[in-house]
Formats: structure tokens, C-alpha cells, sequence
């Protein structure tokens, strides 16, 4: 019981920042339509400047964290500018070709700036962990689930209550609609690919001092990323958060009773029956975000 309670713990730790992933794809192809395979690299992205402002300039931790988003948020909002906005109205053929060609120009360009060496980040936390009964958690981890649920509240309240949330609502169901009743639909689609951009890298900043940073982490954070989309259901913000979750639960049962050579087989494997079973995901929404 013990073990299994320490991997649920595990698993609740990690699917925080799983979410994180989800939400922001799912908010960029729910409302632009568009698939974005840049995601992965805006998460390495956000790793290599949580490196950059901890181990290189010294910065306070928690500021760290805050200056990698907001520097993910406004990488997302070139991204879209420059090479978006250019593309819209073209057939999704020539925007997923030039999704790809930006992921491979962001993984070359982190390769040669920061080298293929894997680079570790330092924590402030102390090294002992938090021992509750039969289970451990370290305090790293217990940071990060914290600003990863806050993360998550803050994005669906933003979606819900604000001005700008109610714009993504209305432009996600129902783009022409929207436009007729002023919604000014570039800024909405940037602000979506910006604030999704950002979630992407807050998911770098907090795993980063976790694991190890290096060139290619985003490709796995990437095709995560996909997977958490399409088991919570395209457009669903809830879905997305849960999907997280539910990956995050049977990657760490997966490596604890069976194999740590399973832990990524066991999600997708999941994803792939709940697949055949409800094509649409187990939270698909037609309506609207959140």
C-alpha cells in the first residue's frame, strides 16, 4: 500500500505540469485550429532560460520561474506574428509544414547555442524530503505541483472571467460570428498562442531543475503534449487537465509494477484503447473552451 500510495503521489506531482502542456495545445488548436509542433521546443525553451537566469546570472528562483514565462509568452507572440498571421486562410498542409520547419530551426538553434550537453539546474530547497507516514515527496516536486495547480487556476479563470476569455470563448465557437460583433480575432489569436506558449514553458521551468535539461527534451514533452490533447478531447480545457493526470498515473504504474523501460509505452498504449473506444476523447466539447 505504501508504494502504491507513493506512486500516486508521484504521479499527482507530475501530472500538474503534464496539464500544463495540454492546456496550452489544446487552447492553440481549439481556438486557431492550428497544430502547433513548436510546443515541445517552447518547453525546452522555457528549461534552457530557467538554466540561463538560475545557474548563469543568479537570479532568484521564483523570479527565474516568472521571467521564463514571460519570456514564453512573448517568443509565442513573434511566433505567431511573424509566421502565423502570414498564413491565415492557407490550407493546413502549408501551416503544419511551416509548424515543423519552426520546430527544427528552435531544436538546431538551442543545440548550438547551449551545445548537447545535458545541463542541471540548482534548487533552493533543502535535499532531505518531506516524509509523510510511508511516502516521500521532495520539496522540489511539491513546489512545482503548487505553481503548476495555481498555473491551471489562473488560466481557467482567465478564460472565464475575464474580458479576453470571453473573446477566445466566442471566437472558438464561432470565428465569422465573433468578427461581426467586433472581436478583434489577430489579437485573440495571438494572445491564445502567446498565453499557450507560455504554459509550455512555465512546464520547462518547473521540470527543469526537476530532471535534465538538453536540446532535444521537447520532442517526448511534445508528443505528451498530443497524447494528453487527444485523450482529455480537442477544445477542452477540463479534459486537458484531467488527460494530464490520467497520463501522468499510468506512465508511473506503468514504470512501478511492470517496467522503468514502459513508463512512455503504458500512456499511449492507454490513449490508444481509449481511442478505439471514444474517438472523440473522454472530454471532447464542441461548444467552447473550458
Amino acid at each position: 500500500m505504501d508504494q502504491l500510495l507513493q506512486h500516486a503521489l508521484n504521479a499527482m506531482i507530475l501530472g500538474g505540469t503534464y496539464a500544463l502542456l495540454g492546456i496550452g495545445l489544446t487552447l492553440i488548436f481549439g481556438i486557431m485550429r492550428v497544430v502547433n509542433f513548436t510546443h515541445g521546443e517552447l518547453y525546452a525553451f522555457g528549461a534552457y532560460m530557467m538554466y540561463m537566469w538560475v545557474m548563469l546570472i543568479g537570479a532568484n528562483f521564483v523570479v527565474s520561474i516568472a521571467l521564463a514565462v514571460a519570456l514564453g509568452v512573448l517568443l509565442g507572440a513573434a511566433i505567431e506574428i511573424l509566421l502565423l498571421r502570414r498564413l491565415r486562410g492557407a490550407d493546413i498542409d502549408t501551416t503544419m509544414l511551416v509548424m515543423i520547419g519552426a520546430w527544427i530551426a528552435m531544436q538546431n538553434t538551442e543545440q548550438l547555442v547551449w551545445t548537447g550537453v545535458a545541463k542541471s539546474i540548482d534548487s533552493p530547497f533543502p535535499s532531505a524530503p518531506l516524509v509523510m507516514g510511508g511516502v516521500s515527496v521532495s520539496w522540489t516536486r511539491l513546489f512545482v505541483f503548487v505553481v503548476a495547480v495555481a498555473l491551471i487556476a489562473g488560466t481557467w479563470l482567465l478564460i472565464q472571467k475575464t474580458r479576453l476569455g470571453k473573446a477566445m470563448r466566442a471566437t472558438f465557437q464561432d470565428r465569422e460570428a465573433a468578427a461581426l460583433m467586433g472581436v478583434r480575432i489577430d489579437r485573440v489569436h495571438t494572445a491564445t498562442f502567446a498565453i499557450g506558449s507560455g504554459l509550455a514553458a512555465a512546464a520547462g521551468a518547473l521540470l527543469g531543475p526537476v530532471f535534465v535539461v538538453y536540446p532535444t527534451i521537447g520532442d517526448l514533452a511534445s508528443l505528451k503534449a498530443f497524447a494528453i490533447v487527444i485523450l482529455g478531447g480537442l477544445g477542452s480545457i477540463p479534459g486537458a487537465t484531467i488527460g494530464g493526470f490520467i497520463l501522468a498515473f499510468m506512465e508511473e504504474l506503468g514504470a512501478g509494477y511492470i517496467s522503468s523501460g514502459y513508463r512512455d509505452a503504458m500512456g499511449f498504449l492507454l490513449i490508444i484503447v481509449i481511442l478505439l473506444v471514444k474517438p472523440t476523447g473522454l472530454f471532447a466539447r464542441k461548444e467552447r473552451i473550458g
